[in-house]
């Protein structure tokens, strides 16, 4: 097939056929069938919105079309398809054990799976049917389940989010990771959308799927089970307890997310070596999605139904060298509690699949590190975040509700008194507080500068109105667990594979689960073929 690397065409305009055998300079009955490999949009004139695509086509007499072709942005198509790894020589002796079954933890299983070492998969949390209802517990009656949570259970953190595929890694891994998503039931335009996104209610069902999947070829999944315990003899993983029950393994992938808190006390006590790493907190900034959309598309566009809901990305870097930026950002979504310990708040974003709420919300976070923690020990930026959630549970009245306040009295360093045109989304209830009694006066002034200059790029953004919720704590995780770069193994403990968001190697569902196929294919290298 043949690639065409950039073409424009104006969003009113439905036929992409005639723009293609334009610029192939054939007549239609040439070209046998086409397929959008990326589209994203050109906003950046407000008075006439694009659409620009990468487009594989299948022509007739293809090579007597290369042999003429003078236009550099029409190439021979590049294979993208994912090649799976080769085995090799031991003999493998027990299954490999995943901990976690979140992005990483599924797609190393999957892998591991298809390569016939039936891998058994330990997930402390709960099956995502459960898992909904364990969600809607805390939602509505203010019930938290510490081990089937927003953060924990099948699908992992991402499970309950706007479900976003975009990575700015390069890695054929990617289209794998895509293909299974659809094949699992995901819709077939994250194959090609600039910013893919599945939305929470079709995640929870590919989740599922994907399980399935890998329960047909061999693997074994069990829920509700959590690691207790790591046996390491002579710096080598020798075995797991999983709710004190003893496993032997040689391979132990540790998936388990940027939350589990308890694991990493665990694997600190146990000396594995772990280092902090600098991540970043804050609050979700939530605004009327017409107001993002008039400020993307502009009063000719900000209704047009081709374009749906608008997104934007915004980064600063203020005078005390904080830099401050928005992350997860969320159209037509809403604000969730998204706790996994007792008596702390803890907020994320989400969105369904149509993105069709009234609010669109982002967290704008300010990056932290050990001067803001006071400490080199390894546990410290987790010590922080657990620090700044107590402190919202508290300043929100002591009962989940969410400490609030519109961005007029947040930058006046004023208590906010009462609500104005943005109404929260967050579903539990809210409280009308001064979130610059929250944060350290860095980050709180880091976050205030941000806001403005931000406003400079993306209009209304410091919208007086506008409203922001604390705390956003779950960015990234607040520590590595390190390893080696050739063999992905613990550098201090052979056989323990750190992977995905937890281990601090990877920052959301594609690159987490990119992650993973790297470990399996490192898994899979060592063995023979069953």
């Amino acid at each position: 097939m043949l690639r065409i690397l950039e073409l424009k065409q104006k969003v009113e305009n439905d036929l992409l056929i005639n723009e293609i055998c334009k610029i192939l300079n054939i007549k239609t009955f040439d070209l046998i069938e086409y397929k959008i490999v990326k589209r994203s949009i050109d906003a950046r004139k407000k008075e006439q919105i694009y659409f620009s695509y990468v487009i594989d086509v299948l022509v007739k007499n293809e090579e007597n079309f290369i042999k003429k072709n003078k236009n550099s942005n029409v190439i021979k198509t590049p294979c993208d398809t994912y090649v799976y790894p080769n085995y090799g020589t031991q003999l493998c002796k027990n299954r490999p054990i995943i901990i976690g079954f979140g992005p990483a933890g599924m797609f190393s299983a999957l892998i591991l799976a298809e390569m016939g070492l039936k891998p058994i998969i330990f997930e402390r949390g709960s099956q995502v049917d459960q898992r909904i209802l364990d969600v809607n517990d805390f939602w509505n009656n203010r019930h938290l389940h510490p081990e089937s949570n927003i953060q924990f259970g099948e699908g992992g953190a991402g499970t309950f989010s706007d479900g976003k595929l975009t990575t700015r890694v390069k890695d054929l891994r990617s289209s794998k990771i895509l293909n299974e998503f659809v094949d699992a039931g995901g819709p077939e335009e994250i194959l090609y959308v600039h910013n893919p996104h599945i939305g929470t209610d079709i995640l929870v069902n590919v989740v599922k799927r994907i399980r399935e999947k890998i329960t047909r070829l061999g693997g074994e999944i069990h829920f509700n089970a959590k690691l207790t315990d790591i046996s390491i003899e002579k710096d080598k993983v020798t075995g797991v307890y999983v709710n004190d029950t003893y496993y032997p393994v040689d391979d132990l992938v540790l998936a388990i997310g940027h939350s589990a808190r308890d694991t990493f006390t665990l694997l600190h006590e146990k000396k594995v070596s772990l280092i902090q790493k600098a991540f970043a907190v804050g609050v979700r900034i939530e605004h009327p999605q017409v107001v993002i959309n008039k400020s993307q598309f502009g009063e000719k566009y900000y209704q047009f139904p081709k374009l749906e809901s608008a997104e934007y990305k915004l980064t600063y870097q203020t005078t005390n060298n904080k830099s401050v930026y928005t992350f997860c950002m969320c159209p037509g979504g809403t604000v969730v509690p998204a706790s996994s310990e007792l008596d702390t708040v803890v907020t994320n974003g989400m969105s369904e699949y149509l993105r069709d709420q009234v609010n669109a919300n982002s967290a704008l976070v300010c990056t932290v590190d050990e001067k803001d923690f006071g400490s080199n020990h390894p546990l410290a930026g987790m010590h922080f975040q657990q620090m700044l959630e107590s402190k919202a549970f508290k300043l929100g009245g002591n009962n989940y509700d969410a400490p609030i306040q519109l961005v007029k009295d947040f930058l006046n360093n004023e208590t906010s008194t009462k609500l104005g045109n943005v109404l929260p989304s967050y579903v539990i209830g809210h409280k009308l507080v001064n979130l610059n009694e929250l944060f350290p006066p860095d980050i709180a002034n880091a976050l205030k500068e941000g806001i403005i200059n931000m406003n400079r790029k993306l209009h209304n953004f410091a919208l007086g109105d506008a409203l922001l919720t604390g705390v956003e704590t779950r960015t990234s995780s607040p520590l590595r667990i390190v390893r080696e770069n050739e063999t992905l193994e613990s550098i201090n403990v052979k056989g323990l594979y750190p992977s995905g968001e937890g281990a601090g190697y990877a920052g959301g569902i594609m690159s987490a689960a990119i992650d993973g196929i790297k470990v399996a294919e490192k898994i899979i290298s060592k063995y023979k073929s069953s």
